[in-house]
Formats: C-alpha cells, sequence, structure tokens
C-alpha cells in the first residue's frame, strides 16, 4: 500500500495533543473572584486563577475578568486592568507587572542546560488604550543563579485586539530544576521606574541586570484613561505559535486546583453533656479533588445556618497534605444538640 502525503490542514491545531505550558491562558477560572477594586500595592493572586499582580507604588488599578475578547478566536473572557489614579512621574524603584510561574518538573522536555536547549514561542492577544512599546520578561529561576531574558512587542493601535508572537532560543547555559517549585517566570511588564528601565534591553539569556529588564517600557500609570487586556496566552516549545489550545472548562479548572482550591462545604456536628456543660467536639475528612502542588495554608469561614447555635471562630485544618486534609474544631453549643453551618475553605499552593 502506498504511503499518502497527510494534509497539512489537519495537523494546524489540535492533533498535536498538549502544547501550552501556560495554565489558564484563557482567563477562564477564577476561583478568588472576578474583580478586585483600588489596587495600588502588593503581588496578591486576586482574580484570575495562575496570574499574579504584583506592583510597587505604580498607581491604583481595578482588575476584573473581562468579557471584551478578540471577535472570531474563541476566547470568552480577558484580563481588564484598569487604572484609576494616576502616576505620571514613576520613582526609580516603582513597577507594575502581571505574572505567571511554572513548574520545574513541567519543562524538562525543553532540554534547557544543554547544547540542544529548544526554542519557546509566547503567543498571545493584548489591546490598550495606550500605544507603545511594552516588555514580556522570561525568567529561568534556577538554584544555581537565575537568568533572564526580555522581549519587547508594540500596541500600534488604541483599544484594538492584536496577536502577538515571541520566540526565544533555549538558555544553553542553565537547566530547570526537576522541581515542584518555580523554575520559569513569564513577567508581562506595564510599568517600569528607572531602576528597571534606565539600561539596554536585554535579549538574550544573562545573569540580570536590573535597569536592563524592561528597558523602553511605557508607563501604563500615566492617566486614568489607560487599560490593558490580555487573554490567549500561550507558551509552547516550538519556533512557531500553533492555534490556541481550547481545553474543557474542566480540564482548565482540574489544572488550576493543583494550585488553589476553594470549597463550600456544609457541615454539622452533635453536642453532648459531661461535666456540666454541651459540648462537641466535631471532624471531618476532606480529599482535595487534585493533589496539589505541595501542602497548601488554609483558611476558614463559616455562616450558620437553621438558627443553631453559634460555633464562634475555632474551625482548624489538621493533618494537612497535598492530597486533603481534616477539619475539625471544639465548640460550646450550651443546651443545643446540634448545629449546622456552611464552611467556606481556600487552600493555596501556589508558586
Amino acid at each position: 500500500m502506498a504511503l499518502t502525503k497527510v494534509d497539512q490542514t489537519m495537523v494546524s491545531d489540535q492533533v498535536f495533543g498538549r502544547r501550552n505550558l501556560v495554565i489558564n491562558g484563557a482567563m477562564r477560572i477564577a476561583q478568588r473572584g472576578t474583580s478586585a477594586t483600588g489596587i495600588s500595592s502588593g503581588g496578591d493572586f486576586l482574580t484570575i486563577d495562575r496570574f499574579r499582580f504584583s506592583m510597587s507604588s505604580a498607581g491604583t488599578w481595578d482588575i476584573s475578568r473581562s468579557a471584551t475578547v478578540p471577535s472570531g478566536e474563541g476566547f470568552a473572557y480577558s484580563q481588564k486592568i484598569d487604572c484609576t489614579t494616576a502616576d505620571s512621574s514613576l520613582d526609580a524603584a516603582n513597577y507594575l507587572i502581571y505574572v505567571t510561574a511554572l513548574e520545574g518538573q513541567n519543562l524538562q522536555h525543553t532540554k534547557f542546560g544543554t547544547s540542544s536547549a529548544e526554542k519557546l514561542t509566547l503567543s498571545f492577544w493584548v489591546r490598550s488604550a495606550k500605544t507603545g512599546t511594552y516588555v514580556v520578561e522570561f525568567i529561568n529561576v534556577a538554584a544555581a543563579g537565575s537568568r533572564t531574558q526580555s522581549q519587547s512587542y508594540t500596541i500600534s493601535s488604541a483599544n484594538t485586539w492584536e496577536k502577538k508572537t515571541i520566540t526565544i532560543d533555549g538558555d544553553t547555559v542553565r537547566a530547570f530544576d526537576n522541581t515542584a517549585d518555580n523554575e520559569l517566570s513569564l513577567y508581562f511588564w506595564l510599568a517600569a521606574g528607572s531602576n528597571y528601565s534606565g539600561g539596554t534591553l536585554n535579549t538574550s539569556w544573562n545573569s540580570s541586570t536590573n535597569a536592563n529588564r524592561a528597558a523602553g517600557q511605557v508607563n501604563l500609570a500615566d492617566s486614568t484613561s489607560n487599560d490593558w487586556y490580555i487573554t490567549g496566552i500561550q507558551l509552547e516549545v516550538s519556533d512557531n505559535a500553533t492555534p490556541f489550545e481550547h481545553l474543557s472548562y474542566g480540564e482548565d479548572l482540574a489544572l488550576c486546583e493543583r494550585y488553589f482550591h476553594k470549597a463550600n462545604l456544609p457541615m454539622a456536628a452533635t453536642s453532648f453533656y459531661a461535666a456540666g456543660s454541651y459540648t462537641t467536639n466535631w471532624s471531618v475528612g476532606y480529599p482535595f479533588p487534585k493533589q496539589m502542588r505541595a501542602a497548601p495554608t488554609a483558611t476558614h469561614s463559616y455562616t450558620n445556618r437553621d438558627n443553631t447555635a453559634s460555633l464562634g471562630t475555632q474551625a482548624f485544618t489538621g493533618a494537612l497534605t497535598s492530597h486533603g486534609c481534616r477539619i475539625g474544631g471544639t465548640n460550646s453549643l450550651s443546651a443545643y444538640p446540634y448545629a449546622y453551618w456552611d464552611l467556606t475553605s481556600s487552600f493555596d499552593a501556589e508558586i
């Protein structure tokens, strides 16, 4: 039987399997909430899962998951960052960055640290009211010493979606450590004081020099008319950008739950009488829906229901591992024989 050449149009999209190293690049999962307002400092995960808003005194911002998306590309959401208080004159140490981070054990096939290091291609859709030069920084976060390179892209037309593609050489000097920790960070610079922009843009892998990290970056914080949207972020081992890898909602959620998980749990306890008072010891095992990256930190809050007695604030987490935990406590219920409440628990193993 003669061999038949496969039509290239049949292998232009999803046939190659998982390609995107970035999780939640379509901005669909937002377990913490879909908006945050009045942000003027910090480095927090606030809305979109797996993406962090990091800044130091560069204006005040509202951030939200937006339904403004590029037409006909299959996206339902974007991340919107909107300036509400301007800073037209940045101090030297000021910055504004949108960040995501990748585990080292998911990067071994890049062959970094060898002469066969693969090229990486980053693609994304972006729009802004402010045109000009923006910078994306790639940071190889290795125990032996970080190495970085930065690449610029241009937003040419205000308030217009534009697709950007950036291809970089692999780092032949420094391998990604094979760990569950952050080994590759992507920094989307939005504003940079002279400490980070006063030099010459570092466009190849080198030890980090702060002044060269974001040279040429526009100041998105210089007007309350400014905003910035992004979606469709894809990073792949390739010297070309392929169409965005759309996953099912369930797949996106499962990938995000390795790093952050929020549960709303109905709870119940029954009191018993001992030593002259009614008390209850309650405990329940809770397995996480996905094994988390590491043993997470946990926070709890609760609301009473059915007009039962207050449980105070004594919910706790015990036996906490990457697989699950025990949630329980000891509370006085007075003369109430039972209590029902809704417990909201968050488990955070982000990098």
